[in-house]
């Protein structure tokens, strides 16, 4: 009788979680088009065709890691008013995408989406509604609350800076490439906000998700 190697015998076993774990990580690394059957399989250290008794293909691997990020997400939070609940989520939707950027982009593209983005969804309407919003609003504030959360976080991922510092050296950069005077209100905004101490680009969507809110506050309410 053969025995196993004691690699073999410590080796975690392979599940569907743990598969779609070390994807979501390979993923974060290297970004998703980097990602492949393969090299998912070296870094579990299996056979590709293992990967297939957890998930079913390509398709079904994704569909699993964005299901996987979409609960990392935190639910609006019962017991609080829908603003409060439904800037909460905003926000940590914001952190998780940042965490993983790679997903930004696929979040609303599965046509099998799983149990934990319907939960997620579902969570979300049942807020608006308990808060007395029609079906019709309901259907309105989603729309706009994912389309500027999604929208930053991709415009976040693609900036060219991540801090202050970079901030600054990206827009000295671009000022030096045109004449003085030649583009004023574009270095008024470059000098008086985007290089004062403290900048950070991230700060922007506190501002522009109150406004959604506040605007989807007055349409529960029209005079």
């Amino acid at each position: 009788m053969t025995r196993p190697s004691p690699g073999a015998r410590s080796r975690p076993r392979l599940t569907r979680e743990r598969v779609l774990r070390t994807a979501i990580a390979l993923a974060d690394s290297g970004g998703i088009e980097s990602l492949t059957m393969r090299k998912l399989g070296v870094e579990l250290g299996v056979e590709a065709m293992s990967l297939y008794r957890h998930v079913a293909n390509k398709i079904d691997l994704l569909d699993g890691m964005i299901d996987t990020v979409f609960a990392e997400i935190d639910l609006p939070s019962g017991g609080t008013d829908w603003r409060t609940a439904l800037r909460g989520r905003a926000v940590s939707a914001r952190t998780v995408m940042r965490r993983h950027p790679w997903a930004t982009g696929l979040m609303e593209s599965r046509t099998t989406p799983g149990p934990e983005t319907l939960r997620h969804h579902d969570a979300v309407i049942g807020t608006l509604r308990g808060a007395g919003f029609s079906i019709e609003l309901t259907a309105h504030a989603m729309s706009v609350l994912d389309s500027y959360t999604y929208g930053f976080a991709l415009q976040e991922a693609s900036l060219p800076f991540d801090n202050a510092e970079e901030t600054a050296l990206a827009a000295q950069t671009v000022q030096a490439r045109f004449a003085s005077g030649q583009y004023p209100h574009l270095t008024e905004m470059t000098v008086e906000h985007v290089l004062q101490p403290g900048y950070e680009y991230g700060k922007e969507f506190a501002f522009g998700l109150d406004l959604i809110l506040d605007g989807l506050e007055r349409a529960r309410h029209p005079a």
